[in-house]
């Protein structure tokens, strides 16, 4: 990569020209499976991110995983979709995906995608009153 006339092979030599990610991905022992923490942004440019996380934890055999977006504070289709994916994934092996706790933007996001009628989606900021949906 080429910036301002400068070689730039290498993030710790470039000073800021690379984009730090946007997406935060912590991963926790849960009682039922792992627990993935998502916080920040999640969008076209950390999905492939995201995507890896959710894949890691499949091959290590995780049949139940919860994702904690609460820290999320966008998701784009593209970042939608990989949750999808693992969620038809453990669907296909007998367990499940759940999502956790999703800020009323992501929230809407997955409503207006039809998420919420194929995963199980618990807590969060929603526009109702209801914290368990």
């Amino acid at each position: 990569m080429i910036r301002d006339g400068r070689s730039c092979d290498a993030p710790a030599r470039c000073d800021n020209h690379h984009r730090v990610s946007l997406l935060e991905i912590s991963v926790a022992a849960g009682e039922s499976g792992p627990v993935l923490s998502l916080s920040g942004e999640a969008d076209v440019t950390t999905a492939a991110e995201l995507s890896e996380a959710l894949t890691a934890q499949l091959a290590d055999g995780a049949r139940h995983l919860m994702v904690d977006l609460s820290g999320l504070r966008f998701a784009d289709s593209s970042a939608i979709r990989a949750l999808v994916l693992a969620g038809r994934t453990l669907k296909q092996r007998g367990g499940a995906l759940e999502l956790a706790n999703p800020q009323p933007v992501v929230a809407r996001a997955l409503s207006l995608l039809g998420v919420d009628q194929a995963i199980t989606i618990r807590g969060g900021a929603s526009a109702g009153t209801d914290p368990e949906r």
